[in-house]
C-alpha cells in the first residue's frame, strides 16, 4: 500500500504545478459531492425521501461550484502534499467557512423558493474540515509511518534528549530523511512536569539523569542531542555516564546552522567545543546597528583568531567600509575571499601593513579616515616573549600606544582595545606589556575626545595560540599529549562567544573603561586533554600516553580577571563586567614609554625594571617546575584528585580547581 502511496505520489510532483492544481480540483469534485451527501443524511438520521432528494440536488451543484472556486482563490489546492501542517488545517478552515457562507448567501439570495434546512450547511462546514483534512494528511501520515515496529526494521533505536521545540524540530527531520538509519524510541528530558506525556506519537520515557537507565531498558544504543542544547557541565556529565553504560552520544546541528547552510542533518561525535560549551551571548542588536552600520572600521591583526571573527561579525551590521589591517600576507589573502563570499556587496578594504611601522599606520588613517578601530593584533605566545622581551614590548605596549595617539588626532569616535587575563597580576612579559598598554590607553581617554576602551578575557577556543590545536595535533600522531603542570587552570570561550562581547562592550563604552567578560569557571588544562582523548575514541595510559613537562617561562598556574586593586563593577550586559583601578597620569606614562622604548634593545632586567615601574604588581613567574615522564604522572592523571571547595561563593564544576596563591604572590603578601 505504502509503495503504491510513493509512486503516485513521485508521479504527482513530476507534474508541472498548475496541471497538480487542476487534477486536486477534478478529483475533489465527487469529494464534494460526497461531503454534501453526509451532510443531507446525518441531518435527516439517514432517512432521506423523495422530498430530501430534491432539497439536495438544488443545492448540490452550487455547494460543489463555490468550494472549487473558493479553494482555488485561497490556494487550498496548491498545498496538496506530504508537508503538510497545522498552518494547512488553519487555511482549510477558513476555505470550508468563506465557501459555506458564499453557499448561504447564493441559496438565500439566488433561490429564494428553495427551502433548506440551515444545518445542512453547518454540517457540510464541518464535514469538509474533516474529510479534506484527513486526506490532505493521509500521504503524511503515510510518510511518517516508519515508526511502527514493521517499517522501523532495520533502523537503530535512538532517544532524544530535550521535549522543547528543538527536540520536536529533530524528531520530524529523522522521519522525514530517509538517508538517517534511526527510529526514535522516546524523549528524555529536563522538565519533569513532561514526565509519561507524548510528543508527535512518541513518549517521554524518563528524565536527564535517567538517560542510561533508559537507554538499556529500551536497547537504545545511541543517545542523539541538538548543538547547543545542553550546557558543557550537562554534556560532559552525560557523556561520561553513556561511556561507562557503552552508549554513544552524538549532535545534530541546530536549526540556526541549518538555515545557515554552514552543515548537513548528519550526527556526529561529541566534541570539545560542546563539553566546554557556555550559554548564548545575547547581543543589543539596534544598539550595534546604531553604533556601527555605515561607519568606516578598522581592525587591526585581522588575520589572527579574534580579528578575523571580528571582521565577519562587523559584516551584519553593514559598515560603510571595512578596513583589515595585518602584517600576514597569507592570512589577509583568506580572509579576503572569505569575507567577499561572505557578503559581495560589502566595501572591503584589505590592508598590509605593521603595526610599528608608524609611517605606514598613519597612511591608513589619512586615506581612509575611520570612525572606529578595534585593536586586535598583538603577540600571543608567553614563553618566546620571555625570550624576547624588546619585541614583546615594540609589538604590544608600543605599537598599541602609536595607535592610540594616532586615532586621537585624527579623530576617531571609539577605540576598542582587545586585551587579555594575563595582564591581570602579571607574571610574563606579555602579560605585563598587555597591562602598561591598558594603563595607557586609559590615561589618555581622559584628555581626548575618542572613546577608549579595553576588553579583557581569557583563552578562546581553537584560536592561534590555545592548547586544544595543539593536542589535537598530539592525539593525531598517536602522542604523547603533553601538560605542563597537573594543577594548570584557563578560562576558555568560543571565538565568536568573544568577538561578540567585545562588539557589545565597544557599544557600551563611554571613555575610559576596562570591560572583563564573563569567563565562567576556569578549566583544568589536564581534564581538557583527557577530555580530547576520549571524544577521540582512545584511552588514556592505554592508547595515548600524557605527560607533564613543567610550567613553562612566564607561565601561572592560575588565570585572574581583574588586579588585587580593582573592583568588580556591573553593567547592563550580565556577562560583561567594568573593572575600576585608580588611572595613572598620562604625561608620567608617556615619559616612562619614552625611556621604555630606548631600552627595547637592552638586556632583559632592564626592560624588567621598567616595566615593573609601571605595573608594581608585575613578578615574574617560578618556572621549570618539571614532572619527569613516569608512571605516576600517568597514574595521577587517571585519578584525578576529587576538586576542593571554592573560596568564591559561585560553585565550582567538577573539573575546576579552586584558585591558589602563586609563590609570587605568597612571598607579597609576607
Amino acid at each position: 500500500m505504502q509503495s503504491m502511496m510513493r509512486s503516485v505520489t513521485r508521479y504527482a510532483t513530476r507534474l508541472a504545478p498548475r496541471t497538480r492544481q487542476a487534477c486536486c480540483a477534478v478529483v475533489s469534485i465527487p469529494v464534494f459531492a460526497l461531503i454534501h451527501v453526509l451532510a443531507y443524511w446525518l441531518r435527516f438520521d439517514g432517512l432521506m425521501g423523495p422530498g430530501e432528494w430534491r432539497m439536495f440536488s438544488n443545492t448540490v451543484v452550487t455547494a460543489i461550484l463555490v468550494k472549487v472556486l473558493v479553494f482555488a482563490a485561497l490556494r487550498i489546492y496548491q498545498g496538496w502534499n506530504r508537508y503538510v501542517t497545522f498552518h494547512d488545517m488553519i487555511s482549510l478552515a477558513k476555505a470550508s467557512t468563506a465557501s459555506s457562507l458564499l453557499i448561504l448567501a447564493v441559496n438565500y439570495l439566488l433561490m429564494p423558493g428553495v427551502v433548506t434546512a440551515r444545518s445542512v450547511f453547518l454540517l457540510d462546514w464541518g464535514l469538509t474540515i474533516v474529510v479534506i483534512g484527513s486526506l490532505r494528511s493521509l500521504l503524511r501520515l503515510l510518510q511518517e509511518g516508519r515508526r511502527s515496529v514493521f517499517l522501523s526494521r532495520g533502523r537503530k533505536p535512538v532517544l532524544i534528549v530535550g521535549t522543547n521545540d528543538s527536540g520536536e524540530a529533530l524528531l520530524r527531520s529523522i522521519r522525514r530523511n530517509s538517508k538517517l538509519p534511526y527510529w526514535v524510541a522516546g524523549f528524555v528530558t529536563e522538565d519533569h512536569t513532561r514526565l509519561k506525556s507524548h510528543i508527535a506519537g512518541v513518549p517521554v520515557l524518563g528524565t536527564l539523569e535517567q538517560t542510561c537507565q533508559v537507554a538499556r531498558r529500551y536497547d537504545v544504543a545511541e543517545v542523539l542531542i541538538t548543538t547547543g542544547e545542553l550546557s558543557g557541565y550537562q554534556v560532559r556529565r552525560l557523556v561520561d555516564e553513556a561511556a561507562n553504560a557503552g552508549i554513544q552520544v552524538k549532535v545534530l546541528p541546530s536549526y540556526e546552522q541549518l538555515l545557515r547552510g554552514a552543515v548537513d542533518l548528519r550526527p556526529r561525535q561529541v566534541s570539545i567545543e560542546d563539553l566546554l560549551r557556555r550559554d548564548p551571548v545575547q547581543l543589543d542588536m539596534s544598539q550595534l546597528h546604531r553604533w556601527l552600520q555605515d561607519q568606516v572600521i578598522l581592525v587591526t591583526g585581522s588575520a589572527g583568531s579574534i580579528g578575523s571573527e571580528i571582521c565577519r561579525q562587523l559584516l551584519q551590521f553593514a559598515p560603510k567600509k571595512l578596513i583589515a589591517l595585518d602584517r600576514s600576507e597569507n592570512g589577509q589573502f583568506f580572509l579576503e575571499r572569505e569575507l567577499r563570499e561572505l557578503d559581495v556587496e560589502a566595501d572591503i578594504e584589505i590592508c598590509l601593513g605593521d603595526l610599528t611601522d608608524t609611517t605606514r599606520v598613519g597612511q591608513v588613517f589619512e586615506r581612509y579616515c575611520p570612525a572606529i578601530v578595534f585593536h586586535a593584533a598583538a603577540y600571543k605566545h608567553v614563553p618566546l616573549m620571555e625570550s624576547h622581551p624588546g619585541e614583546a614590548v615594540k609589538n604590544i605596549t608600543l605599537a598599541s600606544r602609536m595607535l592610540a595617539d594616532m586615532a586621537h588626532r585624527h579623530g576617531v569616535s571609539s577605540f576598542v582595545m582587545i586585551s587579555t587575563d594575563k595582564a591581570v597580576n602579571p607574571t610574563s612579559v606579555m602579560g605585563v606589556c598587555k597591562r602598561a598598554a591598558e594603563l595607557y590607553v586609559q590615561a589618555l581617554a581622559k584628555s581626548s575626545n575618542t572613546c577608549f576602551v579595553t576588553v579583557r578575557f581569557g583563552n578562546v577556543l581553537d584560536s592561534a595560540g590555545s592548547v586544544i590545536p595543539i593536542f589535537r595535533e598530539q592525539i593525531a600522531r598517536g602522542g604523547p599529549v603533553t601538560v605542563t603542570h597537573p594543577d594548570m587552570c584557563r578560562f576558555f570561550m568560543t571565538i565568536p562567544e568573544a568577538s561578540q562581547l567585545v562588539l557589545q562592550a565597544g557599544a557600551m563604552g563611554r571613555g575610559g573603561e576596562i570591560f572583563v567578560l564573563d569567563m565562567g569557571q576556569p578549566v583544568k588544562v589536564v581534564d581538557l586533554a583527557r577530555d580530547m582523548i576520549r571524544l577521540s575514541g582512545l584511552e588514556v595510559g592505554r592508547d595515548i600516553e600524557l605527560t607533564f613537562t613543567g610550567v613553562r617561562p612566564g607561565e601561572k598556574l592560575y588565570e585572574e580577571l581583574r588586579c588585587d586593586s580593582e573592583r568588580q563593577l556591573p553593567t547592563q550586559h550580565n556577562k560583561i563586567l567594568i573593572a575600576e583601578s585608580q588611572q595613572l597620569d598620562l604625561s608620567y606614562l608617556r615619559k616612562i614609554l619614552f625611556d621604555l622604548e630606548k631600552t627595547v634593545d637592552s638586556p632583559t632586567s632592564a626592560i624588567s625594571d621598567l616595566l615593573q615601574s609601571i605595573v608594581p604588581q608585575y613578578q615574574p613567574a617560578i618556572t621549570n617546575q618539571h614532572f619527569p615522564h613516569n608512571p605516576s604522572a600517568t597514574a595521577h592523571l587517571s585519578n584525578p584528585k576529587p576538586p576542593q571547595p571554592a573560596p568564591s561563593p559561585e560553585a565550582t564544576l567538577p573539573f575546576t580547581q579552586p584558585r591558589q596563591p602563586t609563590a609570587n604572590q605568597s612571598q607579597k603578601a609576607a
